[in-house]
């Protein structure tokens, strides 16, 4: 007979590995959008401004009026609204707007090894077997995935792009799987609105260039209006993976969900092949396997605690994504 704790996991797990394959169609489905001329602040805005909207009804619901909750835990919201959202997803855009979207999606799921890099180097003691055997594999691995010995060329400012939102990946998972009296889906809805008007501040000041042009783009072989993969974006990966994937690490905890996450590059790899044909290289997909493969050591040998504790952000008190 099941126990609730053995409920509970089953329902972590299946909500995980669906929240992963929701959050991988949206690389996918906004680079044709992005290559028919919306720039990637536009299309991001759009994106938490419109999940926004659909996660306020369900994240209220949840409170039940409870917004002293809320308010105290202000400080886990404005962290992962502005790293788990707003910084994550509008890097990751601009790195899918001059990479491929497998390379830009593989850089950004090596958060864990900058935060393994940060806490050797602060605490000046080496990790465990298992993190340094997996490092050294999903960094092989990555020099397999950006060819560097190879005829690719990639963006090097993407790179800083994708790099950039490795950081915001990684507290993504710091923020929601912190201990709250906050329901998932409140923290998912308030987190989707402060990002959003950072994203909006940040455009407003200049420094995220705005385009949204009448276009129609091509998904899935037909041409369609613009605001069919806004919508998709919007709905799929934002709104409904975001609030699934909430529930799952409050659930699992933050290493069992992070690792399901992971699934998210290999559907993200075969939805780019399909639906804007980029075929990966035979040496990037070797590459892709042991990023993955080291990456999951990485999160075994770790002692996420003591990591996620060094997060470099000025919101958290005392958090990890």
């Amino acid at each position: 007979m099941s126990t609730p704790a053995s409920q509970d996991r089953a329902v972590g797990i299946v909500a995980g590995l669906v929240a992963a394959a929701a959050f991988a169609t949206s690389g996918p489905v906004v680079k044709p959008l992005l290559v028919a001329g919306w720039s990637p602040g536009s299309a991001i805005l759009v994106r938490l401004s419109v999940a926004a909207l659909l996660l306020a009804g369900p994240a209220a619901w949840a409170l039940r009026g409870r917004w002293d909750v809320l308010l105290a835990e202000w400080r886990t919201v404005l962290g992962f609204g502005v790293l788990g959202v707003a910084t994550a997803s509008t890097m990751y855009y601009l790195a899918v707007d001059r990479l491929p979207v497998a390379v830009a999606l593989l850089v950004e799921y090596t958060g864990p090894l900058l935060l393994v890099a940060w806490r050797w180097a602060r605490e000046r003691r080496a990790p465990a077997r298992a993190t340094l055997v997996g490092a050294a594999l999903a960094t092989g691995g990555l020099v397999l995935v950006l060819d560097l010995t190879g005829s690719l060329e990639l963006d090097p400012v993407g790179l800083v792009f994708a790099l950039v939102s490795a950081v915001g990946n990684a507290a993504y998972f710091a923020f929601t799987g912190r201990r709250t009296d906050l329901p998932a889906i409140s923290l998912a809805g308030a987190g989707m609105v402060v990002g959003a008007l950072t994203v909006a501040l940040v455009a407003v000041l200049g420094v995220l260039p705005l385009a949204a042009p009448d276009v129609r783009v091509g998904l899935l072989g037909a041409q369609v209006h613009w605001i069919v993969p806004l919508l998709v974006v919007a709905t799929v990966p934002t709104a409904f993976a975001y609030g699934v994937s909430a529930l799952s690490v409050r659930l699992l905890g933050e290493r069992l969900a992070s690792f399901l996450a992971l699934s998210e590059v290999l559907v993200a790899v075969l939805l780019a092949w399909a639906l804007v044909g980029e075929a990966p290289l035979p040496l990037q997909i070797a590459g892709m396997v042991l990023v993955v493969a080291g990456i999951a050591l990485v999160r075994r040998g770790t002692d996420v605690p003591e990591v996620v504790a060094v997060v470099p952000t000025p919101a958290v008190v005392d958090a990890r994504t």
